[in-house]
């Protein structure tokens, strides 16, 4: 099983959609890193042999962030925002959309499951 920046890559998966899995790493970012590592795309992982790994792995290492540097990034980029007192740094912290969308429906996925809102019992 190939192990890259911490992750495993599913086995039998193509090696350019397995890449997919890294956090940072689109289907673009995949195929250009399999060609600079001069991998064939429909080289499934299983099949990668440990010289492949090591070109793989070192693209990656050379060239891109990904993983827990990029998730440091981003998470200091969001804290930066807070800190500095921007719109945006206040959405992050309300947890509510960040890039202008609607809140009165839909959000669902930023805002949480619903809550009820009980009425008064006289």
């Amino acid at each position: 099983m190939a192990r890259i920046e911490g992750v495993d890559l599913p086995r039998n998966k193509r090696i350019d959609i397995a890449l997919s899995y890294l956090y940072g790493v689109g289907r673009k970012n995949a195929v250009d890193i399999l060609e600079k590592a001069q991998v064939d795309l429909a080289t499934r992982t299983q099949d990668l042999t440990e010289q492949d790994v090591a070109k793989i792995r070192d693209v990656i290492q050379r060239e891109y962030r990904v993983e827990g540097e990029l998730r440091k990034e981003v998470a200091m980029n969001i804290k930066r925002l807070i800190d500095l007192g921007t719109y945006r740094g206040s959405r992050h912290k309300r947890g509510l959309p960040v890039r202008g969308q609607r809140t009165h429906t839909n959000a669902r996925t930023r805002k949480g499951p619903r809550r009820a809102v009980t009425a008064k019992k006289k």
